[in-house]
């Protein structure tokens, strides 16, 4: 029996199991150290192809829908129901296509 009447060694005894205990601390470092490694490939942030991407549809969704919505205000405002709706549209489809051009001449890294 041991000190502590336990029925068992203390981990930090010098009994039979120490070497077994040290080799599967060095199984878990090692297999810690390929989990970080494995994770953190995994978890690089976007390249700059997908900034990209995601701005194109920023600027395709933004475009028309920020145009449209001051169409509206101005046909609310004017009276002019549904000129100043299609003009302005129309005007923010133009801009986010020429955003679009712009864009896609960017060179991805």
């Amino acid at each position: 029996m041991t000190a502590d009447n336990s029925g068992q060694d203390p981990i930090g005894g010098n009994g039979p199991d120490d070497a077994r205990f040290a080799s599967l601390d060095e199984r878990l470092k090692a297999a810690s150290a390929a989990e970080k490694a494995r994770t953190a490939t995994a978890q690089r942030k976007p390249e700059k192809g997908y900034k990209q991407g995601g701005r194109v549809l920023t600027e395709l969704v933004a475009g028309p829908a920020g145009g449209a919505l001051l169409g509206w205000f101005v046909d609310r405002l004017f009276g002019t129901s549904p000129w100043g709706l299609l003009v302005m549209l129309v005007l923010g489809i133009v801009v986010a296509f020429r955003n679009i051009i712009r864009i896609s001449g960017e060179r991805p890294e």
